[in-house]
């Protein structure tokens, strides 16, 4: 089961694909491969990356069932 790398919330949402939504703080993950991408959904629906807040040795592995 996914978490969410800020808050550790399981409530995540799949909106797409590769795509992910977090119900608990609101943000929208990417996953490609084993690459996990966060990023913030602004007022106006634009998305920005929040990558630069978690250092690439802390992103969490996504493994495929």
């Amino acid at each position: 089961m996914m978490r969410c790398p800020n808050c550790n919330s399981k409530d995540i949402g799949k909106i797409g694909s590769h795509q992910f939504y977090c119900w608990g703080c609101f943000i929208e993950l990417t996953v490609n491969g084993e690459k996990m991408s966060v990023y913030q959904v602004e007022e106006d629906g634009t998305l920005s990356s929040l990558d630069d807040l978690f250092f690439e040795d802390d992103m969490p592995e996504v493994h495929a069932n």
